[in-house]
């Protein structure tokens, strides 16, 4: 376990909270403090944790793997960030892109040819955990004289079947 600033404060708070709850049960102080150092771990580990883990949309992020992204594709919006950042396909004709990323999933709509265009490529990311999370991650891939010019994130919402 890595020790955060966060971490710390919110172990303390959670300390004192159990510390004052104790005094009110016992006056001993003794007794408050063993039931505070029992009990803090406890809740953080088997209350408080999980409620974070739920409510907030922190991911692991993770450096670009070609044989990941095309091995456990739910779990691309991990290497996302760092595929977009790095300018990894940036100036890579479509060939290159293929054999990194796989084939296109789909191509996006083109306006003016009114037709899906090969110049968009498109790569589901899978869905980020979280408990409200009703969006599908995203990015597509422009391609301007057949080299990769620019890298989007997106998010589609998702629809369930009724």
């Amino acid at each position: 376990m890595i020790l955060t600033t966060a971490f710390v404060i919110i172990i303390s708070v959670l300390f004192v909270l159990l510390w004052l709850f104790a005094r009110t049960i016992d006056k001993r102080i003794w007794v408050s403090g063993l039931i505070s150092l029992v009990l803090t771990p406890v809740i953080y580990f088997y209350v408080l944790y999980p409620l974070i883990n739920i409510f907030t949309d922190y991911h692991h992020e993770k450096y670009f793997d070609s044989e990941a992204w095309k091995g456990k594709p739910g779990l691309r919006y991990e290497m996302a960030d760092h595929l977009e950042t790095s300018e990894l396909v940036i100036n890579k004709s479509k060939n290159e892109v293929a054999q990194l990323l796989g084939k296109p999933e789909w191509f996006s709509w083109n306006d003016a040819i009114k037709a899906n265009d090969s110049n968009f490529w498109n790569y589901n990311l899978g869905i980020k955990p979280g408990a409200f999370n009703r969006m599908q991650e995203c990015i597509k891939i422009t391609f301007d004289a057949d080299k990769a010019s620019k890298v989007e994130h997106y998010q589609l919402e998702l629809k369930f079947d009724e």
